[in-house]
């Protein structure tokens, strides 16, 4: 592919755009990118070969972006068609860190060769500001996690009184010093014990906390997916934190989906209805116990409703026979009529725009919660990881539009009652509290993400302070 620097268009602004190596990441990356690109920016994508056929089929048809494939240092464990974290067991996403960092090299002759004017770059290469300023590229720092998990978590006043490694669940079960007073947000004993993985070296580098808050305080300007309507006390701890301008991309709403359902889900889903299908799905990366897959399971067949569940495994397990062990006996023939178990990828966005599904059961990423929220699905969210934890917490405290599944502190059991307890709240007992007011709460967030001319707006303004910062760069250099 043929690459374009930017003096090949003087007066078009040139981002490269460089996310982790995980698909959680690399996502709103190619949702800014396509963004971006309608408004006349050129998009250089940097990545690793194995997921450049993925990118390729997300961009835009008129996307002008050009996807350069990075060469992958020589560590254990990966290859050239290593597809980032999904390839790899947890225990060595550390891997992928340490390939970053001996990419520096690599990164600086390809910048020095496309001088860009930005480089949006993601958590891992904290390293970034300080390589691209000795080239004279502005870096902006494209936070992919909602404002609440980066005001929790990765702010400099999370250590506040810790030394090296000892910052406890007990610790992260509380908010750091000046988290905003209106928020009630606090962490459970098994959500607090899954965040001690920022504060521990995976792979004798820098800590994930470090790598953070190094990137913050280095770049140019933070770039949030995210909106003052949504996250407004979160933004502006994180901004009084860091000192630093925050850019806000929005929520990044998808594009109504292109295409048809597959006539075998449209024809199943076509048989109900009317908003009474509870569509479950946990992303392509988290995976389910057994237990849980089996109280999940029951949960669903507890609600009397009929479901689409997709349940994913790690790329070296038998999905067929997994499932076959985990799903309760006599389960598949109970709901053969009313539900269906399906492991693979499935078209989620046409699913969830299905006049026959009313409620996404999810794990609250959120990028699935504002495509729930678009398509008028319910959300009852039941998070596994990471920010999924925080992102409930803002949909269900702050924002009031949907409701979690209960959970049991010490080491986040659920059973089949909490399931169908919250799916009964969103599907059943729709004219009573806390039902009723969700739904009004779901309505307004839905209103004010399909305002095309706000949403809009979140990006032509970033363009336009981007458009301002290139110009007072070439006036400087006129001038020097």
């Amino acid at each position: 592919m043929t690459r374009v620097s930017s003096t090949d268009h003087d007066n078009q602004l040139h981002v490269v755009m460089f996310p982790f190596f995980a698909f959680g990441h690399i996502s709103p990356f190619i949702q800014l990118s396509n963004k971006l690109s309608s408004h006349g920016v050129q998009i250089t994508f940097f990545t690793i070969p194995g997921y450049v056929s993925r990118i390729k089929t997300l961009l835009t048809p008129k996307s002008t972006t050009q996807i350069i494939p990075l060469q992958i240092p020589t560590i254990q464990g990966l290859t050239d068609t290593t597809a980032g974290t999904s390839d790899l067991p947890t225990s060595k996403h550390g891997n992928l860190m340490k390939a970053l960092d001996l990419m520096q090299p690599q990164i600086k002759t390809l910048l020095s060769e496309l001088k860009p004017n930005f480089v949006f770059f993601d958590f891992a290469q904290y390293w970034m500001p300080s390589l691209a300023s000795e080239l004279g590229i502005k870096t902006f720092f494209f936070s992919v996690f909602s404002a609440i998990s980066g005001a929790y978590i990765t702010v400099p006043a999370r250590l506040t009184g810790t030394e090296g490694s000892n910052v406890t669940v007990t610790d992260l079960k509380n908010p750091p010093p000046g988290f905003p007073p209106s928020s009630t947000v606090r962490l459970r004993t098994f959500e607090g014990r899954d965040f001690l993985f920022m504060f521990r070296s995976s792979d004798g580098g820098p800590r994930g906390i470090d790598r953070n808050i190094v990137g913050f305080r280095g770049c140019t300007a933070v770039i949030k997916k995210t909106c003052h309507e949504m996250e407004g006390p979160y933004l502006d701890f994180m901004s009084s934190q860091f000192g630093k301008p925050i850019l806000l991309t929005g929520p990044l709403v998808p594009q109504p989906p292109s295409g048809v359902l597959d006539e075998k889900w449209e024809n199943w889903l076509s048989r109900f209805e009317p908003k009474s299908v509870v569509f479950c799905s946990f992303g392509s990366e988290t995976f389910l116990n057994d237990d849980q897959i089996r109280e999940l399971a029951l949960g669903l067949e507890l609600t009397g409703l009929p479901f689409f569940l997709v349940l994913n495994f790690p790329a070296n397990v038998d999905a067929g026979a997994e499932l076959a062990r985990a799903l309760p006996e006599g389960f598949t023939e109970r709901m053969k009529e009313r539900g269906v178990v399906h492991s693979g990828w499935v078209q989620q966005q046409l699913i969830l725009a299905h006049k026959s599904v009313g409620c996404y059961l999810c794990h609250s990423g959120f990028s699935s919660v504002i495509e729930a929220l678009v398509n008028d699905c319910q959300l009852a969210l039941l998070p596994f990881k990471g920010d999924q934890f925080l992102n409930a917490k803002l949909l269900v405290d702050d924002m009031k539009a949907g409701v979690e599944v209960n959970r049991r502190d010490e080491d986040g059991y659920f059973g089949k009652l909490d399931v169908y307890e919250a799916v009964k709240k969103v599907m059943v007992e729709v004219e009573e509290e806390p039902g009723k007011s969700i739904r009004v709460n779901h309505e307004k967030w839905r209103g004010f993400l399909l305002d095309r001319t706000v949403q809009d707006k979140f990006i032509s303004d970033i363009v336009v302070e981007m458009r301002g910062m290139a110009k007072k760069d070439c006036q400087d250099s006129s001038t020097a």
